[in-house]
């Protein structure tokens, strides 16, 4: 073996060459985790900053490694943006890395090919990857068996008190368990607290195996600030006003996509370099824009947290947060893309008055429902079931039952293969006390965020010590340490600007073309396309709950235990505006509305006042027959769509009605559309009647 002098002085050349850099030195901790990798085939935690270097901790030690002659280094990623920057920058240390992930399936016979010839340094997988059928039982067992080094990045992903849990990384610790004892294992991450470091570790090895090397989170290069502004038209004013005197170029971070792609656009037509950066942003566009932004071609990307984990520019010169994260380690994660390798970088918190509800609008645990856990189990068996197949027989969309599957995969209660999903008939038994425990620890995220919005302490100082960190001392540079280093002024005009965007109206509500697989299943009586002739129209409207504008107003109507009442004049007058902006084929000539248990004097008053205005006939409510909804909100389509199916009817009076139009359009009126199915039965209804198109009109549109 060679020795430990040997492995410092071939490290050290293989970092010089990494940074091109003939002075260049290791920071504290990371010649001792390569050397524990290299030279002990230990396994080790490294908790450190963003910046300090972790990623050329398993470069150096790959290099070496292969130089002995060990297999390739299997790295767990879990982004692909992430994984994009893995790969350049192996290629700049001289490491040859490629990446298997659900964008490049055209590479992945030439991949499979360099491994085969022992041309690959690194293999990048995605967590995913690992419990794909084909990848898991024909590629894994060739790689454990020459596999040199396994590496999980991003480490914090495996616990489930982590502020990022994702179920596919839980499922490490059984392939951990089945790798030789002297294989080195390295686990990465800048946001871990003391208990997310004792889980990792403990899914790394027995107690005691582990090394775990923890070096201070302080940030000296960020200067930390919180602005409190009255409403959202101030903050975005304050973009506006001061967007062009930040340093460098950096991320405009938003709670909901909404936001970001109205704020991106009240941006642009202000004359800023700016583009919105989501979940639904294309994958090729997206990167495009981190290019962009790399090559400082824009002065923001407005984003959600789809932008996150390892994205990598080193010369990032600002973070703004319009709104809050719900976890100060969640917002110690964003704010660590900037000022990686400058001496100052700037990290300004705009809180709003709705962040909290927010939070608990998108507070969807990753936990499973023992109800539906036992629903999902009890419909699986030795055939496999598909996805698609599965979400027809249990009330659940297609995203939480895919998140749940995972859950109950890692649990070892049902297994992914070919075809679909099998159950293993291993006994669940649902952990509550562990999940409420988890549930806990979240309320108490939310507070310590709010703690750091109004605490006078130093800002790094906070968010160390919520990390755990013991080294946490005041910063010196924040607004708590050092005063203000922010405008706080907001220019009217700007904040005029803001207000007209805010104010805008009118959100397109897309019609259901198509009924769902598996809804013959539950008692309705209809497959394939629904017929042109039973269709609404596109339909509006007023905002989306998650608007920063209008959405502040509709969440608090609709706010669990917000009581009915008729509609207030200033959202009847923007309910006319959207109608005044429609550009509808032909006027309609009626109204009619759905009947409402939750919100009766909020519809019927809403559409008797645009009868009114509009000088439309009104025809009244179609009847609500039928015992009414069985499952309620958040269920799938089948489910949703057999809530509704036979419950609602047109009576005598309003048959008579419509048949007294000739065929002309109706206006239908509802407070809220989530799934459509509602509007979409309604409209096959009216249309039988006879009514002509079918204008759909609501209030707020969920999600």
């Amino acid at each position: 073996m060679p020795s430990a002098t040997s492995t410092a002085s071939d490290a050290t050349t293989a970092l010089r060459r990494l940074t091109s850099r003939d002075d260049a030195v290791f920071h504290d901790g990371q010649l001792e985790a390569i050397e524990a990798l290299v030279d002990g085939h230990r396994r080790a935690l490294v908790v450190q900053r963003t910046g300090w270097g972790k990623s050329a901790v398993y470069f150096i030690s790959t290099l070496l490694l292969r130089q002995r002659g060990a297999g390739p280094t299997l790295l767990v990623s879990p982004l692909l943006a992430l994984m994009r920057d893995q790969v350049a920058a192996a290629a700049r240390a001289g490491v040859r890395a490629v990446a298997i992930n659900s964008a490049n399936p055209h590479e992945w016979d030439e991949t499979r090919a360099k491994l085969a010839a022992d041309e690959i340094d690194i293999l990048l997988v995605s967590p995913e990857r690992l419990n794909n059928p084909r990848f898991r039982d024909e590629q894994l067992p060739a790689l454990i068996e020459r596999m040199g080094m396994l590496v999980v990045d991003e480490a914090h992903c495996i616990s489930d008190w982590g502020h990022d849990f994702r179920p596919d990384y839980r499922r490490l610790a059984e392939l951990i368990g089945q790798l030789p004892s002297e294989l080195p294992v390295l686990a990465t991450t800048a946001t871990a607290n003391a208990r997310v470091v004792t889980d990792v570790a403990e899914q790394l090895g027995a107690a005691g195996e582990v090394l775990t090397i923890r070096g201070s989170l302080a940030r000296t290069s960020l200067r930390l600030g919180v602005l409190e502004l009255p409403g959202a038209r101030d903050r975005l004013g304050w973009l506006l006003s001061h967007l062009a005197e930040l340093p460098g170029s950096g991320i405009i971070y938003a709670l909901t996509v909404s936001a970001a792609e109205d704020t991106a656009r009240l941006l642009r037509e202000g004359g800023h370099a700016v583009r919105a950066y989501t979940g639904r942003t294309d994958p090729e566009e997206r990167e495009q824009l981190e290019g962009q932004l790399k090559g400082n071609e824009l002065k923001a990307l407005v984003a959600t947290s789809a932008l996150g984990m390892g994205f990598d520019k080193p010369d990032l010169g600002f973070v703004i947060h319009l709104g809050a994260p719900s976890s100060p380690v969640a917002y110690y994660q964003q704010v660590g893309r900037a000022g990686r390798a400058t001496d100052n970088a700037d990290v300004l918190l705009l809180p709003g008055r709705e962040d909290k509800d927010i939070w608990t609008y998108f507070a969807t645990s990753s936990m499973p429902s023992e109800e539906r856990a036992a629903a999902v189990i009890g419909e699986l068996g030795e055939a496999p079931l598909s996805t698609p197949a599965l979400e027809a027989r249990v009330n659940l969309r297609r995203t939480p039952l895919e998140l749940l599957l995972k859950v109950l995969d890692v649990d070892g209660a049902v297994r992914k293969v070919q075809g679909g999903w099998v159950a293993t008939g291993h006994p669940w038994v649902y952990d509550r006390e562990r999940y409420e425990r988890i549930a806990a620890a979240r309320d108490a995220e939310q507070q310590s965020m709010l703690t750091y919005q109004h605490d006078a302490t130093c800002r790094m100082e906070m968010l160390q010590r919520d990390l755990d960190d013991t080294t946490a001392a005041p910063c010196g540079r924040c607004d708590n340490c050092a005063g203000p280093w922010f405008p706080t002024g907001v220019d009217t005009a700007a904040t005029q600007v803001a207000s007209g965007t805010l104010d805008k109206v009118g959100v397109e509500v897309e019609p259901r073309g198509q009924w769902p697989t598996g809804a013959e299943r539950l008692g309705v009586e209809a497959r394939g396309k629904i017929p042109v002739d039973d269709r609404a129209e596109a339909g509006r409207a007023v905002a989306r709950l998650t608007d920063l504008g209008w959405g502040g107003a509709l969440r608090e109507l609709f706010a669990a235990g917000a009581d009915d009442g008729p509609i207030s004049d200033e959202l009847l007058g923007a309910c006319v505006r959207v109608l005044k902006d429609w550009g509808w084929a032909e006027r309609p000539a009626a109204v009619v509305s759905i009947p409402s248990r939750s919100k009766p004097q909020l519809v019927d008053s809403m559409a008797r006042g645009i009868a009114r205005i509009g000088r439309l006939t009104d025809l009244g409510s179609l009847d609500l027959v039928g015992e009414g909804s069985r499952g309620g909100p958040g269920g799938n389509s089948a489910y949703r769509l057999a809530d509704v199916w036979g419950q609602l009817a047109v009576g005598p009076a309003l048959a008579d009605g419509l048949q007294s139009l000739g065929g002309r359009p109706v206006l239908l009126i509802d407070d809220r559309v989530d799934s459509r199915w509602t509007l979409t039965v309604a409209a096959r209804e009216l249309r039988r009647h006879g009514a002509g198109a079918v204008l759909p009109l609501v209030l707020a549109q969920v999600g």
